[in-house]
């Protein structure tokens, strides 16, 4: 079992077998997790984020718990992961599982999604990359944190139309860019593996394509678009131009 050497199991960096060793059936905790390995293992409704369900099934992902998103801990958290990110195999992520209240309306967990990211970059450490521009309605930017390009999707309870961002319990999922440059390899493969995720996308979702998603750095999109979608397609702008200085 990896995990950081802090006090206390909800501080810990987990993979799969130690949430299912430490948490009991019934606590919030497994309630997510279980929920969340449901959804990725479903045979008869295959999750469209294929990548994120090898990763789960090679046990690649890691896992944190927050009651209430506590910025501090999480930019230590997410610090530790970036560092050792590649050794937990070519198709992780970090996956952060909150016990926020279920019943907020999606304009409310959108507010609390941007305030992470913002908090999480005033907390970081290390330099924004230099080629990475600050301006989030750049197409070239993306989230950074410790130096690490990221990309990252929201899940919520509110969202019930577009299945493929619902979850049980307010979710975030961070995966370092170099996952997907070393999965998708050459611009082929990666129009084939994205045209590969539309196609299930059609069908899983009970909500039209959103005209948001598309390839980092293609004409017209956004990741700043990306990372949180509405549940119908009405585009999430981001809050703030700039997520610090």
């Amino acid at each position: 079992m990896e995990t950081m050497d802090l006090i206390n199991t909800d501080h810990a960096i987990h993979d799969k077998h130690s949430v299912t060793e430490i948490y009991q059936k019934g606590s919030w905790q497994r309630k997510a997790f279980n929920d969340f390995e449901e959804t990725m293992t479903n045979k008869e409704s295959p999750f469209p984020c294929v990548f994120g369900a090898h990763g789960l099934k090679q046990g690649h992902l890691r896992f944190l718990f927050h009651s209430h998103i506590e910025i501090a801990l999480l930019s230590q958290q997410l610090r530790e992961y970036v560092k050792n990110s590649r050794n937990f195999g070519n198709n992780t992520s970090l996956v952060l599982f909150t016990n926020i209240d279920q019943r907020l309306e999606i304009d409310e967990y959108h507010s609390i999604f941007w305030d992470t990211l913002k908090g999480l970059t005033e907390n970081d450490s290390q330099p924004w990359p230099a080629e990475i521009p600050k301006a989030t309605d750049d197409p070239k930017w993306e989230f950074c944190f410790a130096g690490e390009p990221i990309f990252v999707v929201c899940n919520t309870p509110s969202h019930v139309m577009r299945y493929s961002r619902h979850s049980t319990h307010f979710m975030l999922t961070f995966q370092p860019r170099w996952v997907f440059d070393n999965i998708l390899g050459s611009p082929e493969q990666a129009k084939k593996a994205f045209l590969k995720v539309r196609n299930i996308l059609k069908k899983y979702d009970a909500t039209p394509l959103s005209p948001d998603l598309g390839m980092y750095g293609d004409p017209g999109i956004l990741e700043s678009r990306q990372y949180f979608l509405d549940d119908i397609n009405k585009t999430k702008e981001c809050p703030f131009k700039h997520l610090g200085d």
